[in-house]
């Protein structure tokens, strides 16, 4: 249905114009395109409305009616990513309270929950940490990232105690039949998956007053809008997420209206 439209409505812009199909280049249908963008259609209706003039196109040169198609160089929208959703210091605080029992399988969320916000790992390095990677007598920890790039980055006193009450019952999962190099375990002894974490997080926010969507990434997300907030520069923060690029690490932040209002005021000389 969403094709027929897609293509009626180019039709329409043709006769309107006086092209003939195959008049049709691709500066023309650039021309259709900045027609969308100017009735502020989303980039994501805009992509899909190229995707079915490509496809219209290679039809056309299937059945002979064209030699070539216009739409192939044609550039694709880039689509916007959306901002995770983040807690706010108060928030994660609450968060952060759950859960409240010493059942080996609670402590373990509870550090979970305390490690994703305490380093702003992402969830596949959060289950892929071995028991040796961490040092507790520096609170670091060596963290694999993506292309297998390895980073240290450290963590806090809270963490640290979550992490060790952990430990203590670690091998209480199913009975000691644990892996032996794995920190977080699934309650069959295994390494835990990044689709059980999100499970976790999942559960407990729901126990809580937010009522937004809220993932592990958005606890990575908290994690850099705090720092910045309160002062770390956005190079540490980058290197802390493990970003090659800085603009990566802007997008993970966010500073509302006030807070940069007020650090305005306070750090420039003629404010």
């Amino acid at each position: 249905m969403s094709y027929r439209r897609d293509l009626t409505q180019l039709a329409s812009y043709l006769h309107e114009h006086k092209i003939s199909l195959k008049k049709v280049d691709n500066v023309i249908l650039r021309g259709f395109l900045a027609t969308l963008y100017a009735k502020r259609e989303r980039k994501s209706t805009i992509a899909r409305k190229l995707a079915a003039i490509r496809s219209f196109f290679q039809f056309c040169i299937k059945k002979k009616w064209l030699e070539d198609n216009p739409a192939k160089i044609v550039s694709t929208p880039k689509q916007e990513k959306p901002v995770p959703s983040f807690l706010s210091e108060q928030e994660m605080s609450q968060f952060l309270d759950l859960p409240r029992t010493d059942k080996p399988l609670d402590l373990r969320d509870k550090a979970i929950l305390e490690l994703l916000y305490a380093t702003g790992l992402r969830v596949s390095e959060l289950v892929g940490i071995d028991l040796d990677d961490v040092r507790f007598d520096e609170r670091l920890i060596r963290v694999k990232g993506k292309g297998k790039k390895e980073r240290i980055v450290p963590f806090g006193k809270i963490a640290e105690d979550s992490l060790s009450r952990y430990l203590q019952v670690r091998r209480l999962i199913n009975k000691g039949d644990v892996d032996a190099t794995a920190l977080f375990l699934n309650y069959r002894g295994n390494r835990l998956t990044p689709r059980s974490v999100e499970r976790t997080v999942d559960k407990y926010i729901k126990t809580t007053a937010v009522r937004r969507k809220i993932s592990p990434h958005s606890l990575r997300h908290s994690f850099a809008s705090h720092l910045l907030s309160r002062g770390a520069d956005l190079r540490v923060i980058q290197e802390l997420l493990g970003h090659e690029s800085l603009a990566t690490t802007q997008k993970y932040t966010h500073l509302d209206l006030k807070q940069l209002l007020d650090v305005y005021k306070k750090s420039h000389p003629r404010s």
